[in-house]
Order: structure tokens, then sequence, then C-alpha cells
């Protein structure tokens, strides 16, 4: 089974190369991020054309979250955080796989640029109560899988110029402390446990040659609580939909279950 993430920055601007990517990959279950538009808007006959059937938490025009999947979900949810300024951030489903059932969780954590204003506080905030949600949620099921556009870099080898990062929103070091509180839980960021000295990118900015350079930044992953290592057998960053005319500054990220 392939389950990606994957920030596409506009499921209706991006629709093209999203179904050049399905067609291509053919992955079981896709999370996505930023969908930018409401669920009356939203593009689900092109999608279940291909065979996926989605699962959208959708906002006008910003954020927006949505799950595709060629396997009917159960107990799909949009609410799994109240957030106070209303915005569509988290979906969340469960799937039943090899005897375990698994809750995946879709989120896209607010950027928090700049740091000297509400947006930062904003996401100090998300990020808290998301970890209160996960600790709450572990003693109902030890079977989570996260994915999503978190919008932190993990460790200076997750970007291509740390210094320059030091007082971003998505490196300064009370963030980290907060996703290193997330994996305290008892997760995994499998792309770093399977790969701890690779040093690849999951953004590119689309200013000043980024792509072309490759000078990116890790800030798109997938977090599996420990009773799900033994299912992950390999994590992939696929840059292939990132080259292509019009792309996500995003690139689709998958994991492998056995």
């Amino acid at each position: 089974m392939i389950l990606t993430t994957w920030n596409v920055n506009s499921i209706r601007a991006r629709i093209e190369n999203i179904k050049d990517y399905l067609n291509k990959f053919s992955p079981n279950i896709v999370m996505v991020q930023e969908i930018k538009t409401e669920d009356k808007t939203y593009p689900y006959d092109e999608l279940k054309n291909l065979g996926y059937e989605s699962y959208v938490f959708g906002q006008k025009s910003y954020n927006g979250v949505a799950i595709l999947s060629k396997q009917k979900l159960k107990n799909v949810k949009h609410d799994i955080i109240k957030d106070k300024n209303k915005q569509s951030r988290t979906i969340s489903a469960e799937i039943l796989y090899k005897k375990k059932n698994i809750q995946l969780i879709n989120i896209y954590v607010p950027n928090g640029n700049p740091v000297d204003t509400d947006k930062y506080t904003y996401k100090k905030y998300w990020l808290d109560i998301f970890f209160k949600i996960l600790k709450s949620s572990l003693k109902k099921n030890q079977n989570i899988i996260i994915g999503g556009d978190f919008n932190v870099i993990p460790a200076a080898e997750d970007v291509y110029n740390y210094k320059s990062f030091e007082n971003d929103a998505l490196y300064k070091l009370e963030i980290r402390k907060k996703f290193r509180e997330i994996l305290n839980l008892g997760f995994k960021d499998i792309f770093r446990y399977i790969y701890p000295d690779k040093e690849e990118y999951t953004f590119w900015d689309y200013m000043r040659g980024a792509w072309q350079k490759n000078n990116g930044m890790r800030i798109d992953h997938f977090l599996v609580t420990n009773s799900l290592i033994e299912n992950i057998k390999d994590i992939k960053i696929n840059k292939y939909p990132r080259g292509k005319e019009k792309p996500s500054d995003h690139t689709p990220v998958e994991i492998e279950l056995v």
C-alpha cells in the first residue's frame, strides 16, 4: 500500500498535475493540503473518474485539506481540533490494515511568519492543541499515521542554509521543540528514521531559482507510531511533480506499507 502526503497549493489550479501523478504512480491514499477551495467547488468527479473517493474539509481561497482514497474510509472527522480561527487544517479517518485499525491524520500546520505577529502566536497555540489531541488519541488507539505540511524544519540538515532560517517560524528553536514533543509521545519521523543522514527536501520556493539550485527544505512529514514501524517498508520524496509545468511548490512524500 502506498500512502502519500502532498501540499498541492490549490487543487483546482493543479488538477492536471494531480491527475498525472495519480495515473503515473497510483497511490492508494493521498492526504492533500492547501486545497484552497470550498467543498462545493472541489473537483470530486475528476478524481472519482480515476478511482478516488474524496473526503473534504474545504475553505474558500485558503487552507483546506482532503483525503483521496481508493478504498472506503471509516470514521471521517473534520473537528479533531477546535480551531479558534475556524480554519480548515485537519481531517482524520480510519482504515483497517493487516488487522490493525489505523487512524490517519492529515494536517496543515500554520506557517507562523512573521514571528513578531499574531500568526506566530497562532502557530504555537495550534501545535499545543494538536499535542494534547494526540496525547488523548493515543490512549484509545496506538496505531496512528500523521501526514501533512507541518511547516517545521526539524533540523539543520533539513534546509539548504539553516543559518538564514534561525528567526523563521519554520525553524525557530521553540517550534522545533514542539515538533520533538510530538515525537516523544511515541512517533517516528519516518524519513529521518529510515534515512538518518540523507539530505532531501519537499519544498522549493518559486522565487530566486530555488528549484533549479536545490535550495529547498523538508517541511512535509510522515509521523508514525512505534507500533506501526514494522509495517513501513520505505519512504520516498517523489520529485517528479515539482518538475512539471505550473507545479505546486511542494512535492509528494510517499510511504510504502507492508
